[in-house]
């Protein structure tokens, strides 16, 4: 049976998904629970984007162990000069180099002929190889270029010392059975000299099933990422790849090193980081991914699981525990819970969330994991706080003007403001707004409950837009106002930090 590398992609494509950007810490978290879950590649970033992607692939090449970490750089000497200095402390290290090949982006974007692409891609590929012994070549928009040239980009690079070669098909383009072939052909090629990766976009929703095409026609490798987020309609989804190839094995007779019962909770750190949610319907990783609710099928499942289920829950990480922790729990069995899932915390970060947990206790009798999940997330974050919540009162009613009482630490100082509006999130938003001076602009509001109950923990998503940033912000208080004013605030602090 074949063995199938995973390349996660999470932290460098995924996180190019718009308002999904992610600060160093929760990049060094996202990438510690990718080493649980055991992916054989992540690639960390773009090193010569910005000094913050160089700071955040390098500090998980110097802490993060058990994977290779890989950097990606444009066929440019500069940018694979930073990738390299980003990345040489790392154990495991490689360069992942990319040009275009398709006609459509050597015209009209490089404005460049295929032979000088050609040039420079093997130029490239023997800079990034004389540095490090791990080099992978992307001949971008490879779906769209011609196979002659296409094969000859290839060979060439594989030549100049590449020992991946992925073929991406960048814009979402390709077709099940046409990708296949196009996989066939190069394998046929190259043989064994290289190993073939694949890298799907799933804008007409076919990259997963694009991805596996290419597995039976010889692909070696899988870039994708957590719950397939990514540019436009995302990338190829690591969870179904996996679960795929899992499940039906007889078929494929592929397997991937993935630890599957870290899914979930990889799937939800995802989701809380970047705030965007996963939908219901989702494979694998959706709210009703295991649910069921017809007759027939709670009657089949009811005599035998195997009736409805082709899966376990137990087999992606979800358990049936509710009732785990309350008010009289102390701060060993806080800490133990938080070990069992999955998240290492320091002394700090402990007294800190410990402090949040007796409080949500005080408030609400059952604790469920799912809330103490969303407790520790914001510890997690370490966003700098320019603003954080001090107070807020609300009056409102049938024959009263929805009216917000806020105080609002700015820096050192504790602002008061209050704000009449349409309803009390939108009184709370006026008076946000009106301390910090923000001209943004809010795009979207997402409200949600954590787990059930009337004393359920709220959790609130909101989306802003300033300047052209996009960032999303998030916030969970049994109290809903207070959840949509955190949500905000954490929205803010994010733009202040990417306008730094």
């Amino acid at each position: 049976m074949r063995i199938i590398k995973i390349f996660d992609t999470t932290l460098r494509d995924g996180e190019q998904s718009p308002g999904a950007s992610m600060n160093v810490d929760e990049k060094i978290q996202v990438a510690r629970q990718l080493i649980k879950l055991g992916v054989d590649i992540i690639e960390a970033g773009f090193p010569f984007a910005s000094p913050g992607d160089f700071d955040a692939v390098k500090r998980i090449a110097d802490e993060v162990k058990g994977a290779v970490i890989a950097g990606l750089a444009r066929a440019k000497e500069d940018d694979i000069k930073s990738a390299y200095e980003a990345l040489k402390d790392a154990p495991m290290k490689r360069i992942h180099t990319f040009h275009s090949t398709s006609d459509i982006h050597l015209k009209y974007q490089f404005r460049v002929s295929r032979e000088e692409a050609l040039k420079r891609s093997v130029e490239m590929v023997k800079l990034a190889r004389s540095l490090v012994e791990d080099v992978e070549f992307s001949p971008m928009d490879a779906t769209r270029t011609e196979i002659p040239y296409l094969l000859e980009v290839v060979e060439a690079v594989i030549e100049a010392g590449a020992s991946t070669v992925n073929i991406p098909d960048t814009v979402g383009y390709t077709t099940p059975v046409e990708f296949g072939n196009m996989i066939k052909t190069i394998k046929e090629r190259i043989g064994d000299k290289a190993v073939i990766s694949v890298h799907c976009h799933n804008d007409l929703g076919l990259a997963v099933a694009n991805s596996l095409a290419a597995i039976i026609n010889g692909a070696g490798q899988v870039e994708c990422t957590i719950n397939g987020i990514g540019e436009r309609a995302g990338n190829c989804s690591m969870e179904e790849i996996v679960m795929g190839l899992k499940t039906r094995k007889d078929f494929y007779n592929a397997d991937t090193n993935i630890n599957t019962k870290e899914i979930i909770r990889t799937s939800r750190l995802i989701t809380r980081i970047t705030g965007m949610a996963v939908q219901p319907n989702k494979a694998i990783v959706g709210a009703n991914a295991f649910a069921h609710e017809s007759g027939i099928h709670q009657d089949g499942l009811l005599k035998e699981k195997m009736t409805y289920e082709i899966m376990r829950p137990e087999d992606i990480g979800l358990q049936k525990t509710e009732f785990v922790l309350g008010k009289h729990s102390g701060r060993h069995a806080f800490k133990d819970r938080l070990q069992k899932l999955g998240y290492e915390l320091n002394a700090e970060e402990i007294d800190t969330a410990f402090k949040k947990f007796k409080h949500l206790a005080d408030q609400k009798k059952d604790i469920f994991n799912e809330d103490l999940e969303t407790l520790i997330s914001e510890e997690v974050s370490k966003i700098p706080q320019t603003y954080s919540l001090v107070d807020l009162s609300i009056s409102s009613g049938v024959s009263v003007r929805p009216t917000a009482a806020l105080k609002l630490r700015v820096n050192d100082d504790v602002i008061e403001k209050m704000e009449h509006g349409d309803g009390p999130v939108d009184a709370v938003y006026k008076a946000i707004a009106s301390i910090t001076k923000t001209k943004s602009i809010l795009q979207k509001f997402e409200v949600k409950s954590v787990t059930g109950g009337m004393d359920a923990l709220g959790e609130v998503t909101v989306s802003i837009e300033e300047d052209g940033k996009t960032v999303r912000g998030h916030g969970a208080d049994t109290d809903i106002i207070v959840a949509a004013a955190k949500a905000y605030i954490n929205a803010l602090n994010k733009l202040a930090v990417r306008k730094k």
